[in-house]
This record gives structure tokens, C-alpha cells and sequence, in this order.
């Protein structure tokens, strides 16, 4: 997810039309990544606004229709331009409010601020025009589309998870009242969490012909307060449920809340803990929970990083009541699952493994130190793997996985495998800047699909650029419907970066896993070796001259083919 605090801020309007100012509290967090309160530019502009408006408002003009313009911020006076329109003459005011007045659109496809004389969106490419939200990432990103046929990504027939066919598949737990959840107010552009991710994703997989079609959907049902308590304190599900009598409020700057998200989260929770339990008890294959609001930065006490209900953690110990003695959760959400590691790190029937960023604590939420691996004799039943820079790509997860996650799973012997799935390490996705394709999703999908008999469960978290996301949860759910990957694996060195993260990782886990220790010797030593190569290239590097190229056919033609010819037999004696 992203970066926020921790204090929970009321916003200024209720249900009951009466007006009260926030009162944001400043915490000791780490600041939002990507995210600000209205731009002070707002209040520069209002100052010079004003002054133009007073000069110019004729004489005879009310007095109070003065000051209520003096009054009024620059958002306001863009947003509610017919409170002006009254029988005085306003030709003084017109050409004032045109000069104000900046043209912008923001890119569906990733939400930024582009100017109104450009058709692609200067960060992704996308067309502001784009067709994503009705064909998924199948929509050309450079214009309209009107070569296909516009998917309808609405269920068509919700059926009880008991009805679900007899021979098991894969099924997809999703509800159009999660769309409810959005932002009320935009702030300086549109919140990377909206309804659009579900939407673009919806349409990719109905343009595809998977849901509806291949898979079977399952209806919504809202959790109940004594499965949240099971996973969070009263105090934290009452929070929630008071959101259901506000238009807007914030629990912290950009976690957001309206009336229905209460209800949202609730049904987030319901549909993954229905999945967890038909996926143990047999009556489906595995399943994809698409839903929203997120969960994994939600805690015991509270919600933050655009969570409210931790969706995997409800899952996790539903599949313990439908009778799964343990569980794995891997985290792949390029932020750490702070929330989940809090409710389960003093738990041994649950083994939390998380992917992310983490740069020495100063990527959010920066928890997920390796050295933090559990507590209260649950020592090793938390493993995080934190890499130490962005760009992270197919080739370092999948090294991870192989190395770290596979032989930990299988000494572990899940009975559910539940995966976080974030797709904000995508490539493309404008918070987690990193590389990974949503055929590297695929090949992860696979090799955890042959955990836990293939009883899997793949829920929704974070992923902000739509084209990102929705062809990364695509290509997972085909790997649910036993495709495989393209994907061809090659040579999966990983960057050097990536392997110091996974011997660090190895290093302290194997205290608590001995079978890990021959797996840290071996990577040692390739660790040594690829260091040696890596110097060496820069040797020959630095001892190659580049001489001019017209030395090749000039006076000098002697001494250009002179050097390079001793340099290079030089270069074959030594090595």
C-alpha cells in the first residue's frame, strides 16, 4: 500500500448536514509517499484572488457578497462557480475567473496530473481517452478502442458456496457494493486506492471470458463482529462501524472512509473468509478474492495504509475453523504487511512470509527488518525478506522464492496457502517502482500452487496503475485455472543486491530452520565467485583504451591497431 500516520481524524462534514473542521493530528510516521493536503499554493492563490475580486466588484455591488467571496478558498470558488450567478453584472468577474482558470486531466490509468493540451499522460502513455475501465489492459493505452466488445464485467448469476459444482474449481469472490468505498473529497489528485482497480480488473477478466465464464462466482456475505474479534480488538471494529454515519473521515491522512465503507470492508472480509473455508473443505480448487478495501497494514487496533479489515488474516484462521491445523501467508505486496506480522507473530499454526521494500526502515511502512522473526516462542514463524532498493524484478522474487520461501513452505506443510497479493511491485505501478511482469506473478502463482495439495487462496491488496494490475491479476488467475506461464525461467541470477538480501534472510532464519544452513553455504560461495566476476569486469574495463576510430585509416592507423592488438593479447595472457 502506501505511506500514512497513525492517528484517526475526523473530516468536516456528517450525515446530518452540520460542519465541523478537521483536526489532523502530526505523528512521528513516516510521511505519505505520493500523497499531500490540499497545496499551500491554494492559500498563495486565495490571497491574490481575493485582493483581484475586491478591486473589481462594482460599487453598488452588496457588502456581503464581498466578504462571502473574501471568505471562500480557491477549491471553493472552482467547485461552486454558480453561487456567483446572481442579477448583478459579472463581466468584471468572468475574465478574472478565466485567467485562474488551469486546464488539467488526470490519467485514468495512473492517476496523474497531466496539462489539457496533451492526449497521453506524460508518466504511463495512457490515452485520456483509454477505454481501460470497459476492456481492461486489452484496451489500446494510446487511443480509443472500437474493435471490440465492450465486456460487461456485472455477475450475471451469484450462486451459494454450497451450490458450487461437484467437481472442485477455481472461484472468484466479488460484490459492485466494494466500489461504494471511494474518497469523497479529492485532494490534489485522485487517490491511488478507488474503485477503478476493481473495475479495470473485472473487465480484463470478462473481456478474457474467465469470470463470468471459466470460474465460479460466490456470493458476498458481511463478516460478522465475532469473526472480527477474532482478529481485532472492539475498539477497532466500533471505529470502523462509525464510519457508516460520516460522508467523510480519515483514520489517518490517506486512509480514507465514507458511509459505505464499513459495509465494503465487511463484505471484503466475508468473501475471503468464505473462500478460505470452501477451499479447505474441498468444494472448490482454489479461489481469487477480489475485493476491497485492502487489508494487510491493518492491525489488531488499527487501521492505517489504506486498510480497514485484515481480509488475510479473517482468511487465515476461518480455513483453521473449517479445519486447517496451519496455514502460510506470503506476502508479495511491495509494502510489508505490518498488520498481518502483528496479529500472527506470536503464532506458530500461522507462518507469515513477506517480499518488500523495505531500504533500512525508510520504505513504508518500515517495519519488515529481516531480524524481525517472531516472538513469544514463535521465533522463525515470521520471515521477511526486505529488499534494500526499488527496480526489484522477476528473476529476485523467484530466486527468493526458490531459495527462502519453498524450503521454509515445505518444511512448514501448510494446509492453505494464502498469498497477499499486492501487484504494486509491478512494473509500471507508479508507489512501488518495481519490475516484476505479470508473467513473473504467473510462475510465482504456479510454484505455490504445489503447497497445500494446491489449496490456494489469492486475495486482492494493493496495485495502482490499472493497466498493471488487472494484467498481473489476470495472469494469476489463469494460473489458478492450471495454465501455465509464459514464462521462460533461463538463467535466474539474481541481481547482486537481491542475493545479499536473500543470505542475510538465510543467515538469521537458519537458526530457527537448520534445513536452511546448506542452502546459505551454497549461496556463499556463489556469492564469492559472483563478486570475482563482477571485479573482473571492471578491470578489463578500466584497461581497454578507446582510441579515436580515425585513427583507423589515417597516419596513426599503425599505432590504433598496434594498441588495441597488444591490449588484447595482453588481456588473454592474464586471464
Amino acid at each position: 500500500m502506501c505511506e500514512m500516520g497513525t492517528e484517526a481524524v475526523e473530516m468536516s462534514r456528517l450525515k446530518n448536514g452540520e460542519a465541523q473542521n478537521s483536526r489532523h493530528k502530526q505523528t512521528d510516521q513516516v510521511p505519505a509517499e505520493g500523497f499531500t493536503a490540499l497545496s499551500d499554493e491554494y492559500d498563495g492563490n486565495l490571497g491574490k484572488v481575493s485582493d483581484s475580486l475586491e478591486n473589481n466588484i462594482h460599487s453598488d455591488a452588496p457588502q456581503k457578497r464581498a466578504r462571502q467571496q473574501k471568505e471562500l478558498t480557491f477549491q471553493d470558488m472552482y467547485q461552486n462557480q454558480d453561487m456567483f450567478d446572481d442579477d448583478d453584472d459579472d463581466s468584471d468577474w468572468e475574465p478574472m475567473q478565466k485567467s485562474l482558470e488551469v486546464m488539467k486531466w488526470f490519467c485514468r490509468n495512473c492517476t496523474m496530473v497531466n496539462l489539457d493540451d496533451i492526449n497521453h499522460c506524460d508518466i504511463c502513455g495512457e490515452h485520456r481517452e483509454s477505454k481501460i475501465l470497459s476492456y481492461g489492459f486489452f484496451a489500446s493505452p494510446y487511443a480509443e478502442d472500437n474493435d471490440l466488445t465492450e465486456a460487461k464485467p456485472k455477475i450475471k448469476k451469484e450462486v451459494g458456496i454450497q451450490d458450487v459444482a461437484t467437481s472442485p474449481s477455481t472461484a472468484i469472490g466479488f460484490d459492485e457494493r466494494m466500489l461504494l468505498h471511494a474518497e469523497v473529497q479529492m485532494k490534489s489528485h485522485p487517490h491511488p486506492e478507488r474503485p477503478d482497480r476493481l473495475k479495470a480488473i473485472a473487465a480484463s477478466l470478462a473481456t478474457a471470458g474467465i469470470f463470468p465464464g471459466r470460474c465460479y462466482p460466490i456470493s458476498a456475505r458481511e463478516i460478522t463482529r465475532e469473526e472480527l474479534l477474532l482478529v481485532h480488538s472492539l475498539e477497532h471494529i466500533e471505529s470502523v462501524e462509525a464510519t457508516n454515519q460520516m460522508i467523510s473521515s480519515y483514520f489517518t491522512p490517506d486512509t480514507y472512509a465514507n458511509e459505505h465503507s464499513a459495509q465494503a470492508a465487511r463484505l471484503a472480509a466475508g468473501l475471503c473468509s468464505d473462500l478460505a473455508s470452501a477451499i479447505v473443505s474441498g468444494r472448490v480448487k482454489n479461489g481469487f478474492a477480489l475485493v476491497r478495501p485492502p487489508g494487510h497494514h491493518a492491525g489488531v487496533r488499527q487501521a492505517m495504509g489504506f486498510c480497514l479489515h485484515n481480509n488475510a488474516a479473517v482468511a487465515a484462521l476461518s480455513a483453521q475453523v473449517a479445519g486447517a491445523r496451519k496455514v502460510l501467508i506470503l506476502d508479495w505486496d511491495v509494502h510489508h504487511g505490518n498488520g498481518t506480522q502483528e496479529i500472527f507473530e506470536q503464532n506458530k499454526s500461522v507462518l507469515y512470509i513477506s517480499l518488500h521494500r523495505h531500504e533500512g526502515g525508510r520504505f513504508y511502512p518500515g517495519t519488515g527488518a529481516a531480524e524481525e522473526v517472531g516472538s513469544m516462542g514463535a521465533e522463525g514463524y515470521c520471515v521477511n525478506i526486505p529488499w534494500s532498493r526499488g527496480g526489484v524484478g522477476d528473476n529476485d522474487y523467484i530466486f527468493a522464492l526458490q531459495n527462502v520461501v519453498l524450503p521454509l513452505a515445505s518444511e512448514f506443510a501448510p494446509d492453505l496457502t494464502i498469498i497477499s497479493a499486492g501487484f504494486d511491485a509491478a512494473r509500471g505501478d507508479p508507489l512501488g517502482c518495481c519490475d516484476v511482469t505479470p508473467s513473473g506473478y504467473a510462475y510465482m502463482t504456479n510454484m505455490l500452487n504445489a503447497l497445500s495439495g494446491g489449496k490456494l487462496l489469492v486475495i486482492l491488496e494493493g496495485g495502482y496503475n490499472l493497466r498493471s494490475i488487472s494484467s498481473s491479476a489476470t495472469a494469476v488467475v489463469k494460473a489458478l485455472l492450471g495454465e501455465s506461464p509464459e514464462f521462460e525461467l533461463g538463467n535466474n541470477f539474481p541481481s547482486k543486491a537481491g542475493l545479499q538480501t536473500v543470505l542475510e534472510v538465510l543467515k538469521i532464519q537458519m537458526n530457527f530452520w537448520p534445513s536452511l544452513e546448506p542452502i546459505f553455504g551454497n549461496l556463499q560461495s556463489q556469492w564469492g565467485m559472483y563478486c570475482l566476476g563482477e571485479k573482473r569486469k571492471q578491470s578489463k574495463k578500466r584497461r581497454r583504451v578507446q582510441l579515436p576510430m580515425w585513427w583507423k585509416w589515417g597516419r596513426k592507423s599503425f599505432i590504433y591497431y598496434f594498441l588495441n592488438g597488444h591490449l588484447r593479447l595482453k588481456s588473454k595472457r592474464s586471464f
